[in-house]
């Protein structure tokens, strides 16, 4: 018989979206029609939408198609941060991108999860911090409460379990510096 007791769950437990019921569903509406759909919506758009929901931005981000930002209210982007396609930011706390940080195609930052060792599988959710000047190449994935230094590259589909020093090129799973990116 399994230890985990789903049945168990509640949601309410570990989790507040932050903003009324209404806001949340408002959000949803305006990301399905302008985030989530290939259609080539103008950057400055969905920069704009974003400030509307509460969103900290600095001034130069670019945001491509396809990306899906959970909590709006919960997103702190710093100047010239670049959101490629299909980036997933699953924010159930705050996640913070420093400036001129790039975050490629379907790289995923997730500031949420459970707790595997709990039976009723509760709410284990965390802030991500990515620092200035970091280059997160295509589908790396970022855990909940994950800081990485200023100036770090994490190469392509890279797992990033552990907090990564600043100025480092990462790689693997787990990501571990492997040497320096600026001499």
């Amino acid at each position: 018989m399994s230890r985990t007791r789903l049945d168990e769950f509640n949601a309410s437990v570990g989790f507040n979206r932050g903003r009324p019921v209404f806001v949340f569903a408002s959000w949803w509406l305006f990301k399905c029609l302008f985030f989530s759909t290939s259609l080539p919506w103008p950057s400055s758009l969905r920069v704009g939408i974003l400030r509307l929901f509460g969103a900290q931005l600095g001034c130069g981000v670019v945001i491509k198609p396809r990306v899906n930002i959970h909590f709006p209210w919960r997103l702190v982007l710093g100047d010239f941060v670049w959101l490629g396609e299909e980036v997933n930011i699953f924010n159930f706390e705050q996640v913070k991108i420093g400036s001129n940080a790039c975050i490629s195609q379907q790289v995923f930052l997730c500031a949420a999860g459970h707790d595997y060792r709990d039976p009723s599988f509760s709410y284990r959710n965390a802030p991500v911090s990515i620092g200035n000047g970091v280059w997160l190449q295509a589908r790396v994935f970022v855990c909940p409460g994950v800081s990485v230094g200023d100036e770090v590259v994490v190469t392509a589909c890279s797992f990033v379990k552990n907090d990564l020093p600043a100025n480092r090129v990462c790689t693997g799973n787990p990501a571990v510096p492997q040497g320096l990116r600026w001499r």
